[in-house]
C-alpha cells in the first residue's frame, strides 16, 4: 500500500496556544469551514494545516474530522495546556499522552463506565512513532531553548526551575477541573492519571475511527485545584505558547 505524503494537522484550543506558528508559515492559504480558519502552508519544511478548535470535546472532534476528511491530513497533533493530576507533574512540565480517556463518558448499564459505545475501548493509545519524534523535540526545547526563550521574570513567576517531560494517561471531559476534591475523584478512577484537559480524548476517538496517527502534547499550566484560574492566560501567553512554538519548530526538523 502506497504511503500518502506527510501532511500534519495541528490543533490548539485557544489562539494564544498557537501564537507565532501562522506568521512562520510559508505560502499560507486560509480556508474557512465550520466557522474555523484552517491555515494551510509550509511550516519549517513540513506541509501543515493549523487550526483553532475552541474548547471542549465536540468542538475538537468536529475540527479533527474536518482536518481528516476535507484537508486529508496524514497525521494529527494537538498542542495546548492541561492541569496536573499527579504530585510529580508540576507547572511548566510537559505531558505527552500515551493514552487518552474521556472521564465524563458513562453509559451504564448499556456499556461499562468510560467505554466509548460500540468501540470496546475506554483508553485510546496515541501513535508511538509520532510520540518518539515529539519526545525528542520537547527534550531539545527544554535542554536548548528554555533559558533563552522564556524570560527570567516568567521563569520566576511560575517557578520554572527544572521542567520535566512525562508520558502517560491524559483524561478529557467537558469540565474545567478546578477542585482538589474533583481531582481526587478522578485519581480514584484512574490512579495512573497524569493530566486533565478538555479536548484530547475526543480527538483520539476521531483519529481511531479514521485510522489516523495522532499525538497530544500538553504543557502543565495549573494544579487542577481552586487556584487553577489564577494567571491562567498569562501562563499561556508567556510560557505555554513559547513551549508549543519551539517544540513544533524542532518537531518539524525531525519529521520525514
Amino acid at each position: 500500500m502506497e504511503r500518502k505524503p506527510y501532511r500534519l494537522g495541528i490543533i490548539s484550543a485557544l489562539q494564544e496556544e498557537q501564537a507565532g506558528l501562522i506568521t512562520q508559515m510559508r505560502d499560507a492559504t486560509v480556508f474557512t469551514r465550520g466557522k474555523r480558519d484552517y491555515v494551510h502552508g509550509n511550516l519549517w519544511g513540513i506541509d501543515c494545516i493549523c487550526v483553532l478548535s475552541r474548547l471542549g470535546k465536540v468542538a475538537s472532534a468536529a475540527t479533527a474530522a474536518m482536518l481528516i476528511e476535507r484537508f486529508d491530513v496524514s497525521h494529527l497533533l494537538f498542542t495546548g495546556v492541561a492541569g496536573s493530576a499527579d504530585s510529580e507533574v508540576r507547572v511548566g512540565d510537559i505531558v505527552i499522552a500515551s493514552e487518552l480517556v474521556q472521564h465524563d463518558m458513562d453509559t451504564r448499564p448499556l456499556f461499562p463506565r468510560f467505554e466509548i459505545p460500540l468501540t470496546g475501548l475506554s483508553r485510546f493509545p496515541s501513535d508511538a512513532e509520532s510520540n518518539r519524534y515529539l519526545l525528542e523535540a520537547a527534550t531539545n526545547f527544554l535542554d536548548q531553548d528554555l533559558l533563552t526563550e522564556i524570560s527570567e521574570e516568567s521563569r520566576a513567576d511560575f517557578n520554572l526551575t527544572q521542567p520535566r517531560i512525562h508520558q502517560g494517561l491524559i483524561a478529557s471531559g467537558d469540565e474545567f477541573i478546578a477542585s482538589a476534591l474533583r481531582l481526587q475523584e478522578l485519581k480514584m478512577d484512574f490512579p495512573d492519571l497524569l493530566a486533565v484537559e478538555m479536548e484530547g480524548a475526543a480527538v483520539a476517538q476521531v483519529c481511531h475511527e479514521f485510522g489516523i496517527p495522532f499525538s497530544v502534547i500538553r504543557t502543565i499550566s495549573d494544579n487542577a485545584n481552586e487556584d487553577s484560574a489564577v494567571d491562567f492566560l498569562s501562563f499561556i501567553r508567556h510560557v505555554a505558547s513559547v513551549y508549543a512554538f519551539h517544540t513544533i519548530r524542532r518537531l518539524c526538523a525531525l519529521l520525514p
